[in-house]
């Protein structure tokens, strides 16, 4: 999501440069010409302290932009060494409230929000419910925190998808799920609620889309489920929606989420969606919509019921419209982010004072 909120901005009002902390640069032609790029090379975000203590100093930004916990926390945490002119605007990416029940976090993490959050200039929230968490959970201001969608290219999806063929193989139905393999992503769930499924639709399949640290196990669970012709571990995928045509639906198995952009992809692209009640804030988008069924509860059972109620209503390719989904409009959200960067750039610092 910062990359392309990055790409965005890159259009002649700032001088954008995009910090890569452990990951790799998207595809050449993916960014413009004048977005900078610098990668950072670190194994672990806490290693790269040194490296973007440099980064900073050497570039002196106006305003720097994390979007991910971890990260956050160091960002904060290394806030006394900037520049004094220098701002911090912090993306909060997850519900605050289960990422400590269910996330399996140290438990001194409450802590590190508590202590470390105030010192941003501001952080944003996805949505309304997120920003309410925060604030109850850790004791933020309400006034520090903004409510901004996530930026989601929907012309450029819906071109991509209307013009690309699919990659599916076998009757289906297909399933596509994408996210990090990571516990609270819930893939679990999904392999055990596609066991049951199977019982049903005989030839159903799924594709998961993403890389990360419980790839053993879950490639462990899809042998132990006797599913290694039905799963399909796609590794990291820079776009998705390759896989939109001919899939069937997109489920979003998570434990605990916020605002997953590849759930905003997957609408902008016409899937029908299943998903778990990760959050409020996905609960109050999916609930009634056309196109969308939302398990009663976090469990494999559930997610099988689930899907089990959608294959069983839904016509082979049948899209949806999903006018939700417009909100989360890319020019929309960068305005929106615009107007947030200027007025912390302009205004002073809490170190300078401001209430």
């Amino acid at each position: 999501m910062i990359a392309l909120l990055a790409r965005g901005l890159a259009a002649g009002k700032y001088e954008v440069h995009l910090g890569l902390v452990t990951g790799s640069a998207p595809a050449a032609q993916d960014l413009p010409p004048e977005l900078i790029v610098h990668e950072l090379r670190a194994t672990r975000v806490r290693a790269s302290l040194f490296r973007l203590l440099r980064l900073v100093g050497r570039l002196k930004p106006a305003l720097i932009l994390s979007g991910m916990a971890h990260l956050n926390f160091l960002v904060l945490m290394l806030r006394p060494f900037f520049p004094r002119h220098t701002r911090v605007l912090v993306r909060q990416n997850g519900t605050v409230s289960s990422a400590l029940a269910f996330g399996g976090l140290p438990g001194y993490t409450r802590l590190l929000y508590r202590l470390l959050y105030p010192r941003a200039d501001g952080i944003v929230c996805q949505t309304r419910a997120m920003a309410e968490d925060l604030g109850r959970e850790v004791g933020i201001r309400e006034k520090q925190i903004t409510v901004l969608p996530n930026p989601v290219d929907l012309d450029e999806i819906r071109a991509a998808v209307s013009s690309s063929p699919s990659v599916w193989r076998g009757p289906g139905p297909h399933l596509l799920a994408v996210g990090r393999l990571s516990r609270e992503k819930g893939f679990d769930l999904l392999m055990q609620a596609l066991a049951k499924v199977r019982e049903r639709f005989a030839h159903a399949d799924l594709v998961i889309a993403g890389s990360g640290p419980e790839e053993m196990d879950l490639k462990a669970l899809r042998h132990e489920l006797s599913l290694e012709n039905a799963v399909q571990f796609a590794g990291r995928v820079d776009f998705p929606h390759a896989y939109f045509p001919g899939a069937s639906l997109y489920v979003l198995s998570s434990r605990h989420e916020g605002m997953p952009n590849s759930l905003l992809e997957a609408a902008a692209g016409g899937l029908p969606i299943v998903a778990l009640p990760a959050s409020l804030g996905i609960v109050e988008l999916l609930r009634r919509e056309p196109g969308a069924w939302l398990a009663p509860e976090i469990s494999a059972e559930a997610l099988a019921a689930c899907l089990v109620s959608a294959l069983q209503a839904l016509r082979p390719g049948e899209r949806f419209a999903h006018p939700f989904v417009e909100a989360f409009r890319m020019q929309q959200a960068i305005q929106g982010y615009e107007k947030l960067i200027d007025v912390v750039i302009e205004g002073p610092t809490l170190r300078e004072g401001r209430p």
